[in-house]
């Protein structure tokens, strides 16, 4: 049995009511009321009125213009690598076309949806990587209008690093709004801004729970919640990267579980005081210090085994495996958002530079679910064709036979006038339907009218 160096409360937070009912009557006014009402909640919120809400070309080139070259680098570095993994896993992807039996065609095809509202949070930091996140792969899955929008970070709008990373990574239009209004506009449509088919991104409590009551009005990513990170560490594991990799993502926020799995009760002990010495010399310590307070955890376990089976109950976005032998994981782990293998590989990539998307489950959702990749875009649609007139007379003769047994006489009869009209005939109730009751029942093909029960011939 495992057991806890420190422990946290694991009982999922319920959504609050108030926070629900706040956002429903923001959508249900923006619905209503579209620009004016985005307006004066963005008044409210975040003391933002500008003339437009979309940025005009000529803003966007002045704002690209302002920002440095060596940041320019990086973000076009950055977009490169996800634009690559993104083209790399389009192209695994195939579209499938079969003969199951001569003359009948089934197959699909990978259809990008048409439109897309691409959330970037920016409360407190300026998230760049979430910019292209959001941007890029929709563009590589073939999307045709990538609406990104984001909030406020000052008095100007979007931080100027943001706007390069949403142009660069190919949005078509930019918006600055934020919270759930910020989904809303996107949603229901605003300015020139037609309403999107799917909305993508993380935000906080207000933007989470927005996109949960949208779905349906249009398509989600995921919901996602605060950041986590779970490592796996035995023995061979350095105690200074594994405290200094919690707390890389406990600064998320005060919720954002830090988790640690390990088969060495030592290593346990040491990270657990390198944590407490590293702290408080962070200048995120506001946010990491109650996170891991609140929600940090050490789980010393019998074995490594025990470790990726404890792991797994977790279902953590991030899992940082560092052992001797980190791809074991590969095969012994299946709830995951993403992992991360080895002590040269770590969470601050995936959220940076590595190329990876880091738009990912949490709160277990990765019992079910992956994390946002090029395939999200991409609905799978299927078509089907039969060719040859007695492929379709065998299937007219099942789905007759098959839709009579649930009672559904009209499923039949479209059955029944393929198979007949394949053998040059008609069916006995199209004629009697038709022409009045027949004559010559031998010349008909079907059962009679009056009796569904008979099935076809």
């Amino acid at each position: 049995m495992p057991r806890y160096l420190k422990s946290a409360d694991r009982t999922p937070v319920p959504v609050d009511p108030e926070i629900a009912k706040v956002v429903s009557e923001i959508l249900l006014d923006v619905e209503k009321r579209g620009a004016r009402a985005v307006r004066e909640y963005s008044e409210r919120f975040d003391s933002w009125s500008p003339a437009r809400f979309t940025l005009t070309p000529e803003e966007i080139e002045r704002t690209l213009a302002a920002v440095p070259r060596d940041l320019r680098d990086y973000i076009d570095r950055a977009a490169e690598q996800i634009g690559t993994f993104a083209k790399a896993q389009r192209g695994s992807l195939s579209e499938v076309e079969i003969e199951p039996i001569p003359g009948v065609v089934l197959g699909h095809r990978l259809v990008p949806v048409t439109s897309v509202g691409a959330y970037s949070p920016a409360g407190r930091y300026p998230l760049i990587a979430s910019s292209l996140m959001t941007t890029v792969v929709p563009k590589v899955a073939g999307v045709e209008g990538v609406i990104a929008c984001a909030p406020p970070i000052s008095p100007q709008g979007i931080a100027p690093a943001m706007i390069y990373a949403m142009a660069s990574g190919g949005a078509d239009q930019i918006l600055c709004i934020g919270g759930a209004h910020g989904l809303a506009a996107p949603a229901f449509g605003i300015e020139d801004v037609e309403p999107v088919d799917m909305i993508v991104g993380a935000g906080n409590v207000y933007v989470a729970e927005a996109k949960r009551q949208l779905f349906g009005t249009v398509g989600i990513d995921l919901l996602a919640g605060p950041t986590e990170i779970l490592v796996i560490a035995d023995e061979t594991a350095d105690p200074e990267v594994v405290a200094v990799d919690l707390l890389s993502q406990a600064e998320h926020g005060p919720d954002s579980p830090a988790i640690l799995v390990t088969t060495s009760r030592s290593l346990g002990e040491t990270v657990l005081s390198h944590v407490g010495k590293i702290l408080p010399g962070m200048p995120t310590s506001d946010f990491a210090g109650p996170a891991w307070r609140d929600h940090g955890q050490v789980i010393v376990t019998g074995g490594i085994d025990e470790a990726f089976a404890v792991a797994d109950s977790f279902a953590a976005e991030h899992v940082e495996v560092l052992t001797a032998s980190p791809r074991d994981a590969l095969a012994k782990m299946r709830n995951y958002g993403a992992l991360f293998l080895g002590e040269g590989t770590c969470v601050s990539y995936g959220d940076k530079v590595i190329g990876t998307n880091h738009v990912l489950p949490t709160r277990g959702a990765a019992r079910y679910t992956g994390g946002l990749w090029v395939g999200k875009y991409l609905k799978t649609v299927t078509y089907q064709e039969v060719r040859d007139p007695a492929a379709s007379a065998l299937l007219g003769e099942v789905c007759g036979r098959a839709s009579r047994v649930e009672l559904f006489e009209g499923h039949a009869r479209s059955g029944d006038i393929r198979a007949a009209k394949a053998r040059g005939r008609r069916p006995g109730w199209l004629a009697a339907s038709l022409d009045g009751p027949a004559l010559d029942g031998a010349a008909l093909d079907g059962p009679a009218v009056d009796d569904p029960a008979a099935g076809s011939r």
